[in-house]
Parts: structure tokens; sequence; C-alpha cells
């Protein structure tokens, strides 16, 4: 049986970093430890466990049997003990050097990140930020073992599974490069075209664009949108209107530049599309048929709720999404 005394917290913190790399180079990166440290240790480990633990593949280090049943009891002790000194050491922003890790879409990063990297310049200026792209089915446990520290988005799948707090809920509009008043004019609902009276109601601040005239239009689509925002599609045909789509885009980044050199119109939410507005000439349209709101909510595991920068920073995001809304 193993024994504490050959043993200590750096050997099982290479050992998870082994586990999560499924390198020996990766996990060496990881820790800040070179490849020879890292290969000494996995020989101390494979003794005192009597174990190869690890077997090398032509692309990984693969875990034995023994290593996958280790890792589940050595995730969970090394999570109690970084707890246990979160909770001995008290969080001040204002010479804290921590790093907060927060799972967000790329529209998340352009409607959201640079407001509270302001607040983070300012409260927290030797704290460090990451965001990173992280799936659905990962980010739970990335979570519970603290590779991640939040996440932000439309994710109703975690919900029974994380402390979370609904930040806003959002809504879409239509934006398209500007174009001159006679073009302007056909924008508008003709006399007798069926609208969405909820629509009108839904952007006081945009004026209303015709449903001929979204029917009409060529369509710039962005798959990621579609995919964290439950189907803006699935929700057009609820209502009867199919769009005719010209463009599928990966990410929000290019937006702004295809729109600039097409006539394309672009669904998106409202947050973001009056940042992107910024980046060119552009018109916001209250769309010709309403969607249903999404929930934008921040998640964390419950294991962190009392740490002090968790907190902190819980209360800093959503001061600064509130700051948004207004």
């Amino acid at each position: 049986m193993p024994s504490l005394d050959h043993i200590d917290l750096n050997l099982l913190r290479v050992f998870m970093a082994i586990v999560e790399e499924e390198s020996l180079t990766g996990a060496g990166r990881r820790l800040g430890l070179s490849q020879p440290a890292i290969s000494y240790s996995l020989g101390r480990l494979r003794a005192v466990f009597d174990d190869p633990l690890f077997v090398r593949t032509r692309s990984r280090m693969q875990p034995t049997p023994k290593a996958l049943e280790l890792s589940k009891i050595v995730a969970r002790a090394l999570e109690s003990v970084r707890e246990a000194l979160r909770h001995a050491e008290r969080f001040d922003p204002a010479t804290s050097s921590r790093t907060f890790r927060v799972a967000l879409s790329d529209a998340g990063e352009l409607a959201y990140l640079p407001r509270l990297c302001e607040v983070l310049h300012r409260e927290a200026p030797h704290v460090r930020l990451e965001s990173l792209p992280s799936s659905i089915e990962t980010i739970v446990e990335r979570l519970r073992s603290s590779r991640l520290d939040f996440a932000i988005g439309n994710l109703p799948g975690l919900m029974a599974e994380t402390e979370n707090m609904i930040l806003f809920d959002e809504d879409y509009v239509c934006m398209r490069r500007r174009h001159g008043a006679a073009h302007r004019s056909a924008t508008r609902r003709r006399s007798g075209e069926p609208d969405d009276a909820d629509a009108r109601l839904a952007h006081a601040d945009y004026p209303l664009l015709s449903m001929q005239t979204y029917r009409d239009a060529t369509h710039l689509r962005v798959s990621s949108l579609e995919q964290s925002h439950g189907g803006i599609d699935v929700a057009l045909h609820a209502r009867g209107v199919k769009r005719n789509v010209a463009l599928d885009l990966s990410h929000f980044a290019s937006v702004p530049r295809v729109l600039r050199v097409t006539d394309h119109v672009a669904t998106l939410p409202r947050r973001l599309a009056e940042i992107l507005r910024e980046e060119g000439d552009f018109e916001i349209f209250a769309l010709p048929v309403r969607l249903p709101r999404v929930e934008i909510t921040l998640h964390w595991h419950a294991h962190f709720a009392a740490d002090d920068g968790n907190a902190w920073f819980r209360t800093r995001l959503n001061d600064v999404m509130q700051m948004m809304r207004s």
C-alpha cells in the first residue's frame, strides 16, 4: 500500500497535469517544469503506485485504468487543498495577482470584455484575465477542477449543475450598412402589411424593418450564435419566416467588414449590434417579428461560492452588465 511518506503535493500536481494534458511536454509547460523534471516525477509516481500509470502512444500519453481511477480521487484531494488555501488568504483586488479564467464566446468577448477590462485595470491592476473557449460538455468539470472560474452565456443546460446568476435578458435586432433616404423609406411597413405588434414595441429607439424587406434581403448568419442562442432560424420558422442566407460565418469579428461591402442583413443580439455599429456606417432596425429573449447567465461552481476573489469578481461583473443595460 502506498505511503504518504513517499509522496507530496507536487507529485500529485504532476500526475494531474499529465492526465489532463496527455503529454509530458504539456504538463511541464503548465507547471513551469522541464521535461526531465516531469519524467523524474513520473518515475517516482510509478514506483509509489506500482503501476506504469501512462503508456506512450503515437499521439499522447494514455493513462492506464489505474491512473484513470486515481485521477478522480487526486482531483478531489487537490481541489480541497486549493479551497483551504483560498480561504486562508483574504482577496485584496488592489494587490492580488490572481488569474481568473472565464469561458466566453466570441460574441461575449466583443460585447462584455472591454468594459470588464476597464474595471479590472482601474480596481485590480495586477489581476490577470483569461478568456477561454469551452464546450458545454466540459464546462462543469472544468469549473469543478478550477481550470475555469466562470462561464458566461446562454447556457440553460448548466443551470441545474452550477451556482448561477442571471445577468440580463438579451433580445435581437438586425443591422446592415446605411442606405440613402429613398431606400430607407422602402424599409417601412407597407400599408396593410402584417407584422408582429410586439416587435414594434420591442425597440422604441430603432425603426422597424418591414417584413417584406426582411424576407427579400440576403442574410449573413453566424453559426456560433445559432448554437449558443438556441437557433434564430428555428424561432423564425416557428413564426413563418425563412431567411435567404447568403453567407455563413464562424465568428462575429468579420461581420462589420462583410456588411460594409454588401447589402446583407445580420440578425444580432442588441448589445452586440450596438457595439459593432461603431465599426462602420451601419443602421440598426427592430425586427418585423419578435424573437424569444434569451438569458445571459454567469455560472460558477458551488465549491467556490464563499471564496473572496470569486465573490468580488461576480459582483464587479454584474455591475458591468447592469451599466451596459442603462
